[in-house]
């Protein structure tokens, strides 16, 4: 048996490893999005202008909120299929409340946050509760909320056209800034406070390092995984709501792929898929990333079929890159 002052050495020296691999994951991802900045610059005069790169910030926001809320879930060795289709059902349900029933703004965004938040709690009482695979919970949700959303809308979609100041939550601007990309920031902001500085955090490294010994070091982990993806629930409602309001409308057939884009973008930023690893900076970063290659292709005028190639590639390299990572280790 070691020496208690060995084994602290040891776990002292685990974790500044863990914490210098983390660095030079973000360090990298963030030279990577730097190179794709400068690289479509030069190819393309009309990519660094000030109205494209508001652009990439507003198409960020979405995404980079939906991937804020996944990463928690990823941190835990989770994974959620379903979060593009609730943002769906969540800016339907806001606009029942809002356009259909009357009621006022802040209650449609309530119902919205509120309709995310069951999701996600049913997510999580599916993989803790009955011991679904977080692929299979998340992929019937999907469906869920997918045909949920046809359902109540009528298949139609719904018009924020009698309350013109919605669409100000994510279209009004500050300095030319739309107000979605300072939600995205505060999101952020909120989400990284959450992830290193409370228990969520510190119980959501735990269930993705080792769950079994975070269960016999007498963590409740059922009722703290469900807890977990109902807060990630939160963060896709408020993405929802975004979402409506910068349509100015709730589009029913809208969000099936916006869980992929989320997941890569986590990915891309260094969380782990095999859990107990991640950040909200690297997640970030990776939404970035997403947002510059898709805008930066498009100007370059790469047909759809191959963005979507490239993408496909950079996420495979992503996961191979996080595989040898964890092997070296």
């Amino acid at each position: 048996m070691q020496p208690k002052s060995a084994a602290a050495d040891i776990e002292i020296t685990e974790r500044a490893s863990l914490f210098r691999s983390d660095a030079t994951q973000k360090l990298l991802a963030f030279a990577s999005l730097i190179v794709l900045f400068i690289g479509f610059s030069l190819a393309s005069p009309n990519f660094a202008r000030f109205s494209n790169i508001v652009g990439i910030l507003l198409s960020t926001a979405v995404n980079g909120i939906l991937a804020v809320g996944v990463s928690f879930v990823i941190v835990t060795g989770g994974i959620d299929l379903s979060v593009g289709t609730v943002m769906t059902l969540c800016s339907v349900m806001a606009g029942v409340v809002i356009s259909f029933w009357k009621l006022p703004i802040p209650l449609g965004i309530l119902a919205g946050l509120a309709t995310g938040a069951l999701c996600g709690c049913v997510n999580g009482a599916c993989v803790a509760k009955l011991r679904l695979p977080p692929f299979i919970a998340t992929l019937g949700m999907m469906m869920v909320s997918k045909g949920l959303s046809l359902v109540i809308s009528g298949t139609k979609p719904i018009y924020f056209l009698e309350t013109p100041t919605f669409r100000q939550i994510a279209m009004g601007t500050v300095f030319g800034i739309p107000y979605a990309v300072f939600i995205f920031f505060g999101a952020a902001v909120v989400a990284s406070l959450i992830l290193t500085r409370t228990i969520v955090g510190r119980y959501a490294f735990a269930l993705g390092s080792n769950e079994e010994a975070a269960r016999l070091s007498g963590i409740n982990v059922d009722r703290w995984k469900i807890g977990i993806y109902t807060l990630e629930g939160l963060f896709v409602g408020l993405a929802g709501i975004v979402m409506a309001s910068r349509l100015n409308s709730a589009q029913p057939a809208l969000g099936q792929g916006y869980e992929l884009e989320a997941i890569a973008a986590v990915v891309i930023g260094g969380t782990s898929l095999s859990g107990g690893e991640g950040s909200i900076l690297g997640t970030i970063i990776g939404a970035f990333i997403m947002s510059v290659l898709t805008n930066g292709l498009r100007i370059l005028s790469i047909p759809q079929e191959w963005q979507t190639v490239v993408i496909g590639v950079i996420v495979i390299l992503a996961v191979y890159t996080d595989i040898l990572r964890r092997q070296g280790r």
